[in-house]
């Protein structure tokens, strides 16, 4: 009807219409003339291969080039980003740093990694549009994005990234708070999800960490299928079946030993995750934070269920 030709949108919204499109047929995408669209984006979050693809070919009818954009409100603007039509895409891979972009990934000290090897994202020169002070806390502001741990010169921007040994791609990995310690493996989140994602029964997936007397720290994973949420046995059943399958893709140690369903997942009314709140429920404690912003605040209460 309006015959846009740009969409612009977050990777739980895509998974949010896999999920529909798969209960419904009348609401898929190939129900509806998406014919003008041009260019598609992706910004929020790390964009999952699964979606990546199901986007490019539901939304996009394979012809329209994917903008996996990374940049944060204090960047002021896009930081990493293929140029559409002109960078050769990689599903879930942001690409290239834009021109005049000094991306780079760093250990804990700041000296830089080699491609093919996971680490810190920082930026390493100064840009027109980057944040410049905090109000009435100069200090705050140095040690949150120029900490003195990295050297005081490169800006943190606390996310994890890994470059792609060949190309040089850029893939995040999620914020560097979401790296999960297991018996002594580091795992990040992201890759966890996206295992679970990549099962045919899944739409969307977030896993956070919980303390653990044995481990360290257990996996919980918050999961919500393409069919209506399963209960008792059944959930039981398939909660089994997605830690197999998590430890067939990825290995033993990833395991999720909690696994809760929900219809859906505690998002903002932006798709944002609230992750915030999945790790105060995955302890078990109760949720004293403000959840004004949710969009859908009664799930907090099915998600507390654990199989």
């Amino acid at each position: 009807m309006y015959k846009r030709q740009i969409f612009y949108t977050a990777p739980t919204a895509i998974r949010s219409l896999i999920k529909a499109a798969d209960a419904d047929e009348k609401v898929h995408p190939k129900q509806y003339d998406l014919s003008s669209l041009r260019i598609l984006g992706s910004v929020g979050e790390p964009i999952n291969p699964e979606a990546w693809m199901w986007y490019y070919k539901n939304i996009g009818r394979e012809q329209c080039p994917i903008v996996d954009t990374f940049w944060q409100t204090e960047t002021g603007g896009h930081m990493i980003s293929p140029l559409p039509g002109a960078t050769p895409q990689v599903p879930g891979s942001c690409t290239l740093p834009l021109p005049g972009i000094m991306a780079a990934i760093v250990d804990e000290t700041g000296h830089d990694i080699p491609n093919g090897n996971g680490g810190i994202l920082v930026v390493k020169r100064p840009w027109p549009s980057m944040i410049r002070t905090i109000w009435n806390d100069p200090e705050r502001f140095k040690k949150s994005y120029f900490p003195e741990e990295l050297g005081g010169t490169i800006y943190l921007a606390g996310d994890g990234a890994v470059r792609n040994k060949d190309t040089g791609y850029f893939t995040i990995t999620g914020r560097i708070d979401d790296v999960l310690n297991v018996s002594g493996h580091r795992m990040g989140t992201m890759e966890i999800e996206s295992a679970l994602v990549a099962n045919s029964l899944v739409a969307e997936a977030a896993v956070v960490g919980k303390p653990d007397e044995t481990t360290g720290e257990s996996i919980c994973a918050f999961v919500v299928l393409k069919r209506p949420r399963p209960t008792g046995d059944e959930a039981k059943q398939i909660a089994k079946e997605l830690r197999d399958w998590v430890a067939k893709e990825i290995g033993p140690i990833a395991k999720p030993k909690e696994i809760r369903f929900g219809d859906n997942l505690p998002k903002t009314r932006s798709g944002k995750i609230m992750r915030r709140l999945l790790r105060v429920l995955a302890k078990g404690e109760a949720i004293t934070q403000d959840v004004s912003t949710l969009e859908n605040p009664a799930i907090l209460e099915q998600l507390k269920e654990a199989q």
